[in-house]
């Protein structure tokens, strides 16, 4: 398993201290996973970089009593003031803080598997895989390289056949990050054990002027066969 370097740790707790994501709604994907998690009674799970919020509050509110992980310090107390009653459901630290052999019938990744390289942020993949118990969801969603790539970077890891590429960023929020883009095909076979109940699919948004360009992301929920 590959843990989170300090330096992520860091530049995401530099953001949560600016507010970021206090104010913004839910991605829409979060519906999704209320409906495939109740329809397969996966009402107990682990929501891997939880943050502050934005996305762990409405699935909580929704009924489902998920264990919050994230490496923020910061974006653990402001979710522990904004929800006290979950403040014993909440952990700082990356996936290594979890208690060994823990098992989940619902693991929930939004924009977080892809940090760090390829080979990271496979690994992380396939360490949440090995979360869900069998017959539970796996709901992911992550960066696509069908993004228009921006602001400054520079591409240190690129697959000759397209599969996926690694940036570190020279500017913004994330400079000095590693950031992984994932390839559709990339994405399935990391997961090719997996029944999908959400095939894949990806969504794209335009970036608020005066950026530029567009984001996209790759979304999927897969079931745990065995």
């Amino acid at each position: 398993m590959v843990r989170v370097t300090q330096s992520a740790a860091a530049a995401w707790d530099a953001e949560y201290a600016k507010g970021r994501y206090l104010d913004e709604p839910p991605v829409p994907f979060i519906g999704d996973i209320i409906t495939a998690a109740k329809a397969s009674a996966c009402g107990r799970g682990l929501y891997i970089g939880c943050g502050n919020g934005r996305n762990y509050v409405p699935l909580v509110e929704a009924g489902l009593d998920l264990v919050g992980l994230d490496i923020s310090p910061v974006a653990v107390e402001q979710l522990s003031r904004r929800m006290p009653e979950r403040r014993d459901r909440l952990v700082h630290g990356d996936l290594s803080a979890l208690p060994a052999g823990a098992t989940y019938d619902l693991v929930v990744g939004i924009q977080v598997f892809q940090h760090g390289d390829r080979a990271a942020a496979h690994s992380r993949i396939r360490h949440a895989q090995r979360l869900v118990r069998p017959g539970g969801l796996l709901a992911v969603r992550v960066n696509s390289t069908r993004t228009d790539l921006w602001p400054d970077h520079e591409v240190v890891e690129a697959d000759p056949k397209g599969a996926g590429l690694t940036l570190r960023y020279l500017a913004g929020p994330k400079a000095g990050l590693l950031i992984h883009f994932f390839d559709g095909g990339e994405l399935e076979e990391l997961l090719a054990g997996m029944e999908p109940v959400l095939v894949r699919r990806v969504v794209s948004a335009r970036r608020p002027a005066p950026k530029p360009g567009q984001w996209s992301q790759h979304e999927a929920i897969w079931r745990r066969v065995s």
